[in-house]
């Protein structure tokens, strides 16, 4: 099993950058995916950012050439850095990790706001 907790949200103001963390603790697994996705309120949960145990990164269009994921295998943390912050962006992250052992699990975190307001 896996588990994550995120840090880091808070309030920014419009333009603003924040990082967010995500730490997993547990079993650790070769083969993952550790995600970032975000919901407003009266939304759907979706997708801002991914990156696979070999280096690979899928982003949201709305975040794309603002926000950038990176990870350190070494501390099985996850990073999202944010930058030019938009009101829009306000929402609470979730940190997920899909992890393969004989078979794909998932795990989310607890999840952390953020609001980006003036």
């Amino acid at each position: 099993q896996v588990q994550l907790v995120e840090s880091g949200g808070g309030l920014v103001q419009p333009g603003g950058s924040l990082r967010l963390s995500c730490a997993a603790s547990g079993n650790k697994f070769s083969e993952n995916i550790m995600a970032w996705y975000r919901q407003a309120p009266g939304k759907r949960r979706e997708l801002v950012a991914a990156m696979t145990s070999s280096g690979s990164t899928n982003y949201g269009d709305s975040v794309k050439g603002r926000f950038t994921i990176s990870r350190d295998n070494a501390k099985n943390t996850v990073y999202l850095q944010m930058n030019s912050l938009k009101p829009e962006d306000t929402a609470d992250y979730y940190c997920k990790m899909d992890y393969y052992d004989t078979t794909w699990s998932v795990s989310w975190g607890q999840g952390t706001q953020v609001t980006v307001s003036s």
